[in-house]
């Protein structure tokens, strides 16, 4: 078992390997990719929701944990004289990864190096375990020479001596421990050695890779924050989100790591003219600078899947004045790299919003994560619907025309982000001080604008807060509230007005299928301290 667990590793890592240098997916990926897609949207939401960013790791472990008890159970069989049906496991599993491989979604744009990993983690699976089924192998015995088999016969009637030790050449057959080890030995200096290879180029290329781009100067700077848009409370959210912190939801397992010298974005459909731009031929044109807010449409009311950040992109209007668009369209259809399609209605990219295509945030090239080289940013709308990350092809369409990723997986097919807030502080079921306090928080209603803030204290009324400073209207806004807290247990309920008069509503909605909403509140105790 041992040694059929050491054979799996080594060939996952062997294959993690060549993934990490030829940019394929890993069959664990390549396998858990086709899990997510396949998975039904009821079971999507609660991996976002329970798990956060913790579903694609727990995944990953999921899929290898399946992998390495299967493989004990090969090498278990090889012990008992099972060579063929073990090392057959071996390629059995090598090949379901191959086969998910050239169906899965893959950054991968080549088929061999969509193939590779698969290949080189099959070869040396059944390598691998062909060593360790060895290591078990029934060696032949000897045959009887003509005085031995008179010694035997001799001896079993009594009349002879008993037959002398086995010479090395007659040693007995079965399990050679020697050799065991040496094999096992061997393949876990191999899988090591793998393992500890992708630790390091990967994180070297990605550096390589971004340092290639430097962040153009934007001929159209956004203007200075506010310093009144951050206020000055312990644990509130920072009014500019680091992009460490950033939050990240998406399909993949593995994040693609673009050769920007590479990259190409196609623009077509209903066009007058075909247009395919380089990275240097998109920043070459007019760039801006804007501070917008992004939010998910997973993100449950209080939730932590919104952040805001400063983003120089290509506004997308410019581009589709440059091609034409022509009558009839109504969407674009977005891809990524990795075959995901995202369709955006196209008033949102065409009616004076800063829709981009952003190469920078915050000061940086985009991380890998939030899809560097290029991503499409479009304040006002949920990711789903308009924030293509990776993106390769940019497609004028009609929505009658084509289905999107999560428009096919139930989501609507246009999703306006709504009004919403959140309390930072206090946090829910901690212990404050009674007396004189302090709660804080965000409220978001990008495109419209926060026009108010209302704090309920337990069943009392509704009371203002203090807004901070406005950034823009794509951007949130913080707010605090004082009050003076009672000994004993409270809840406090916040509420956020748009500057179109629309109040945040009450009525309580999952994310499915186009944002959640309610109120968000919390319980605190206050304690004389």
């Amino acid at each position: 078992m041992v040694g059929g667990v050491v054979a799996a590793g080594a060939a996952l890592a062997v294959g993690y390997l060549v993934a990490a240098v030829t940019g394929g997916p890993w069959p664990v990926d390549a396998v858990g990719v086709q899990v997510i897609d396949l998975s039904p949207g009821p079971v999507k939401d609660w991996a976002v929701r329970e798990l956060g960013t913790a579903d694609r790791p727990l995944l990953r472990v999921g899929i290898c944990v399946v992998l390495v008890v299967v493989a004990a159970v090969a090498g278990l069989i090889a012990s008992r004289g099972g060579r063929r049906i073990a090392v057959g496991l071996a390629a059995g599993l090598g090949l379901v990864g191959l086969a998910f491989a050239i169906i899965s979604r893959s950054a991968a744009t080549g088929l061999l190096d969509r193939l590779l990993p698969s290949i080189a983690t099959l070869l040396t699976a059944v390598i691998s375990m062909s060593l360790v089924a060895q290591v078990f192998k029934p060696e032949s015995p000897q045959p009887h020479k003509p005085w031995q088999l008179g010694r035997e016969v001799a001896g079993s009637a009594g009349l002879g001596e008993e037959e002398p030790p086995a010479s090395e050449n007659e040693r007995p057959v079965g399990f050679d421990r020697r050799r065991f080890l040496v094999t096992v030995s061997a393949l876990g200096v191999v899988g090591a050695a793998g393992w500890t290879a992708t630790r390091v180029l990967p994180v070297r290329a990605g550096e390589a890779l971004r340092e290639k781009f430097r962040v153009p100067v934007p001929g159209d700077p956004a203007s200075a924050v506010p310093a009144a848009a951050q206020v000055d409370v312990p644990g509130v959210t920072r009014f500019a989100t680091p992009n460490a912190k950033f939050y990240r939801v998406d399909t993949l397992l593995e994040v693609p790591r673009i050769d920007p010298d590479d990259w190409e974005l196609r623009i077509h459909g209903m066009v007058d003219k075909e247009l395919r731009l380089s990275l240097k031929d998109l920043v070459d044109r007019r760039l801006v600078e804007r501070d917008i807010t992004l939010t998910c449409v997973s993100n449950e009311v209080g939730g932590p899947y919104v952040g805001n950040a400063r983003w120089i992109g290509v506004p997308v209007a410019d581009l589709l004045a440059e091609v034409g668009v022509r009558a009839g369209a109504d969407a674009v259809k977005s891809t990524s790299i990795d075959g995901l399609t995202i369709g955006t209605p196209l008033a949102a990219l065409t009616d004076g919003r800063d829709a981009i295509l952003a190469v920078a945030m915050n000061g940086e090239p985009l991380p890998f994560e939030h899809g560097f080289p290029v991503r499409m940013v479009v304040p006002g709308l949920y990711g789903y619907v308009s924030a293509t990350k990776w993106i390769v092809d940019f497609e004028v369409t009609r929505f009658q025309d084509f289905s999107a990723y999560w428009t096919d997986r139930g989501w609507s097919v246009e999703a306006p982000i709504k009004t919403a807030s959140r309390i930072d502080v206090p946090k829910g079921l901690s212990t404050i001080k009674a007396g004189p306090a302090m709660a804080a928080g965000v409220a978001w209603a990008q495109q419209r604008g926060v026009d108010k803030v209302e704090v309920r204290v337990d069943d009392g009324e509704w009371q203002p807060a203090v807004l901070a400073a406005e950034d823009t209207i794509d951007t949130w806004r913080q707010w605090t509230f004082r009050w003076n807290a009672t000994p004993g247990m409270h809840r406090l309920t916040v509420r956020a007005t748009d500057k179109a008069g629309e109040v945040q509503t009450a009525a309580q909605a999952a994310p499915r299928p186009n944002g959640s909403s309610g109120l968000h509140d919390v319980v605190f105790t206050a304690e004389e301290i």
